[in-house]
């Protein structure tokens, strides 16, 4: 009898349909989430130990493209500076335009208008810095420091530049989210400046992107295999069994 809801080769239309579905959307999810994060982020090579070991030399990371203006403290960005080197550097924001940033208290701590900050990424370090130090960010200006504070060429190293070792926001190219290269982790926004005014940044969209490509990239060789898998079962279940004949249909 005809109309039993199968192709010729036993591969289900409603099957085919889905499957063809799957593919369409996985498509969409795939490529669009491609687009989406070319559009948001920006790959960069870390050039430089400084900001181990949080992110090493030779790592993938991804930077949002953000404005100058949406940097916050504790943020690792990725900025261009002619003072320090005509050449993308990255380093931590740790202070903003408007604060005392010194080192060191009785703790070795790093403090910011004279709160103490915990920086649970220089793991191992003993005091925040070696050199000692005590400025008042311009207003429009960055305070930066490398993680690994032994060997970081930063802020430090500039105190007695115009801009007292800041950078200006502008400068600033990039918000760093996520390793990709070889970590694959998401950058966490230290806490520790939270209760300072403006807070912590919100990390950007990387999560929605990845898992776009992602599940775009499932639906696709779901929906792909679906086909062949279908046929294969079907062929199998119509094959006879080893000594007994195969069932004769007639149309009537």
């Amino acid at each position: 009898m005809s109309g039993t809801g199968r192709t010729e080769d036993g591969h289900g239309r409603l099957g085919s349909l889905l499957s063809g579905l799957a593919v369409a959307v996985g498509c969409v999810l795939f490529l669009g989430g491609f687009g989406w994060g070319a559009v948001q982020y920006k790959p960069y090579t870390v050039p430089t130990d400084s900001m181990s070991p949080t992110v090493a030399a030779g790592d993938r990371v991804l930077a949002q493209r953000i404005d100058g203006s949406e940097v916050r403290r504790g943020d690792i960005v990725v900025f261009t500076d002619k003072v320090w080197a005509d050449m993308p550097m990255v380093k931590r924001v740790v202070a903003v335009g408007g604060d005392k940033v010194a080192c060191c208290d009785a703790d070795g701590r790093m403090t910011i208008n004279g709160k103490a900050i915990e920086e649970p990424y220089l793991r191992g370090q003993g005091a925040a810095s070696l050199t000692k130090f005590s400025v008042t960010v311009p207003e429009g200006q960055l305070f930066l420091l490398g993680d690994e504070r032994g060997g970081s060429l930063d802020s430090r190293t500039h105190l007695q530049d115009a801009g007292q070792g800041s950078v200006p926001r502008e400068a600033v190219q990039g918000r760093l989210d996520a390793v990709v290269w070889p970590l694959g982790s998401l950058l966490e926004r230290p806490q520790s400046f939270a209760a300072l005014p403006g807070g912590v940044s919100q990390p950007g969209p990387v999560k929605l992107v990845a898992g776009a490509v992602v599940l775009g990239a499932v639906l696709v060789l779901g929906g792909g295999v679906y086909g062949p898998v279908a046929r294969f079962i079907g062929r199998r279940r119509a094959r006879p069994e080893p000594g007994k004949p195969g069932k004769v249909t007639a149309d009537v």
